[in-house]
């Protein structure tokens, strides 16, 4: 359980992460990402990183049990500075970056999903930012970067989700195929890269980063803002709380 990182042909870096049930990863878990994903490019030395994940779904988000059991803001500072470490460190790894979905990527895992390089998916897998029904914001500058403006605006408006065959046609997910050929289909990517001159995929990885219109640092940090507002309102508790007590209450 938690991250771990696997080298393959002594180039290509696995990371996976593993956060039963629904890997909704707690604040250390966000940090361990970014660090995983670092140590990936600089202690490894691989020349390309695939993120995956355990279990039924690549990435539910943030562990919202642990913010509403954790007394003080501890645990929501410590979540909005976990996925803004983690995001970064994707987007800014020295080398790309290949995303492996499968199952569901919601809010914080379309943070991840929205910086990578190159998106694969499983045809069980589908994407959705619901911070609106959670009472906060976030992820809105990493979804529109997996569709066009007025679409992600409505996705994020009425917390909808899309599926991965869609993303396809809008050129965000490379391919989709059945879950049990995902990891392959990453790997097959992965490898291509991976044959390539580092040096010259490292320098290739900088200077698209470089004309990127969009500085996505700043842009997720200013959403985080407006979420802090909510929790100081008092809102972000009550959807919280909420969506903790729906959680409990057995399935019919």
């Amino acid at each position: 359980m938690g991250i771990t990182t696997n080298l393959l042909d002594g180039t290509i870096a696995v990371v996976t992460m593993n956060f039963p049930p629904v890997n909704a990863l707690p604040v250390q878990g966000w940090y361990d990402v970014a660090e995983a994903v670092r140590a990936a490019a600089e202690t490894h030395h691989a020349r390309v990183v695939v993120l995956r994940a355990e279990g039924r779904g690549f990435n539910a988000g943030v562990d919202i049990k642990q913010m509403q059991r954790t007394a003080g803001f501890d645990a929501l500072i410590g979540a909005n500075r976990g996925c803004h470490a983690a995001f970064k460190a994707v987007y800014e790894c020295p080398v790309p970056v290949i995303a492996a979905v499968h199952g569901f990527c919601l809010g914080g895992g379309v943070g991840l999903v929205g910086n990578s390089d190159t998106v694969v998916a499983s045809d069980d897998a589908y994407f959705g930012v619901p911070e609106v029904d959670r009472g906060a914001l976030g992820a809105a500058t990493h979804l529109a970067r997996l569709v066009p403006q007025h679409l992600m605006r409505t996705l994020y408006f009425t917390s909808r989700t899309i599926r991965a065959a869609d993303l396809v046609q809008h050129g965000s997910v490379l391919e989709v195929v059945p879950r049990g050929k995902l990891d392959d289909a990453a790997l097959t990517v992965a490898r291509e890269i991976a044959a390539k001159d580092p040096r010259v995929i490292r320098a290739a990885k900088e200077a698209l980063n470089g004309i990127d219109p969009v500085d996505v640092n700043r842009s997720y940090r200013f959403e985080q803002g407006f979420t802090f507002e909510l929790n100081l309102a008092g809102v972000a508790d009550e959807h919280r709380d909420e969506f903790v007590d729906n959680a409990r209450k057995p399935r019919a």
